[in-house]
């Protein structure tokens, strides 16, 4: 990483230098750590949209481009020929397993997949319609009672241990949260069955008959899992680096990472989309909800369409478009009302010069809500599937930053606004 060049900052008179940093792809950046001691000032960036938290390794994103790396490799690539623990183990390890580490590690994660057996009576707590994330928030918060004698994180071995055990616990998680919400008795997992086809049999599957998991919309699912395994450092996985820079344990961190996600803001977008498909209802009605998008006193929005970071297109999204007509065509369901909607919505969007302009292009989770639906996932699941999923970015993310030599405590500044320094009046001088 080069530090060659310098950025030169001159206030009242006095001229200050700072290195440049530059990494392997992306953005250089100024680095300011040294602001505040040689000019007795900080910067100010709200949302923290123009400052590099922390060095990373592990995914790099250039919106412009369209382009997303796991470990150096494009994701499109990644989605075809890799499943998601092969993705879990790159994104983890910073290579990709060869045929023996990919049997040890899938073997290992299948060794970890049960729950403390205490831990299920935490859904007897919540009631019945009780949201999901909620849920999910309390008992993966909780996972650090019942599993707390590998807590020096300084140690490689107990750090690789609570790693695992988190990505083999989530989808037995998830599934029970679901089963919760429907009253139907929880689904051990099964050992036999791979780990996108063990979560839908403990998501599906009844005592009454044995679950048989379709490959195309296992491999769908699969797709799904690792199109959203990490994404930089997003407000979540913030969350979660900060959360864990105060040494606090990785399920505690986890659970702040899903608190997070839950906001209508991060993890809710595939889901309002497919709110908004319901809303507009019919193919008939799409040329008028087009009119109330390009309205700017109408509260509309087009969900679904355009990303904060990809200025050009979501490259999940080609994937998505793929896997959302394979599962169609395998259900049958190539006329299913919301999908020939979301078609003609897409076509629609993609040609008018007001969305064209603005780059509004269809994104990951403008498909994603429709595969899931297909696949008998109801929305309120759908953010607790993506949470599933980026615990492994949210995991690694974490054993990066404490692994870092370099890395502290957050503590974020701030330009205080608020009163200047005043006496306490007596209370019968008080207005």
């Amino acid at each position: 990483m080069s530090t060659e060049r310098t950025a030169t900052l001159t206030i009242d008179g006095k001229t200050v230098e700072f290195p440049v940093m530059v990494g392997t792809h992306g953005q250089d950046v100024i680095d300011i750590r040294t602001l505040g001691a040689k000019t007795g000032l900080f910067t100010y960036d709200s949302g923290f949209l123009s400052t590099a938290s922390c060095k990373s390794s592990i995914t790099f994103i250039d919106g412009d481009k369209g382009e997303l790396l796991y470990r150096g490799y494009p994701i499109e690539q990644l989605a075809e020929k890799c499943n998601f623990l092969e993705v879990a183990y790159l994104l983890k390890n910073g290579e990709l397993p060869n045929s023996t580490q990919k049997v040890q590690f899938e073997t290992t994660i299948k060794n970890h997949t049960m729950v403390h057996d205490q831990l299920t009576r935490f859904y007897n707590g919540f009631r019945r319609d009780a949201h999901p994330m909620a849920i999910m928030v309390g008992v993966v918060g909780a996972l650090s009672a019942f599993y707390h004698e590998a807590m020096d994180f300084s140690d490689e071995e107990h750090r690789n241990i609570s790693v695992n055990r988190l990505i083999a616990k989530l989808p037995t998680i998830v599934a029970m949260a679901y089963k919760y919400n429907t009253g139907q008795p929880f689904m051990y997992p099964r050992n036999d069955l791979d780990y996108t086809a063990n979560f839908m049999h403990m998501m599906f599957g009844t005592p009454c008959e044995e679950y048989k998991p379709n490959p195309v919309l296992v491999r769908a699912l699969d797709v799904i899992f690792t199109l959203h395994a990490d994404h930089e450092q997003n407000a979540s996985t913030s969350t979660v680096r900060l959360a864990g820079s105060s040494g606090a344990n990785p399920f505690a961190c986890i659970s702040a990472g899903i608190a997070c996600l839950w906001g209508p803001a991060h993890g809710g977008a595939n889901e309002a989309c497919l709110n908004m498909l319901e809303e507009i209802g019919d193919v008939s009605r799409v040329e008028e909800y087009i009119k109330r998008a390009k309205d700017k006193n109408d509260s509309f929005k087009l969900m679904g369409f355009g990303h904060r970071v990809y200025k050009n297109f979501d490259p999940r999204a080609t994937l998505m478009r793929k896997v959302c007509n394979e599962v169609l065509k395998e259900l049958g369901l190539e006329n299913d009302r919301l999908f020939k909607l979301a078609m003609e919505l897409e076509k629609i969007a993609l040609e008018d010069p007001y969305f064209v302009e603005k780059k509004l292009y269809p994104n990951v989770d403008f498909y994603s809500g429709i595969v899931q639906k297909a696949l008998g996932i109801p929305t309120s699941m759908f953010t607790c599937i993506f949470a599933l999923a980026r615990t492994v970015g949210w995991i690694t993310q974490w054993e990066e930053m404490i692994t870092d030599p370099e890395y502290k405590i957050g503590r974020p500044r701030q330009l205080y606004v608020g009163a200047a320094r005043r006496d306490v009046p007596s209370l019968g001088e008080r207005a």
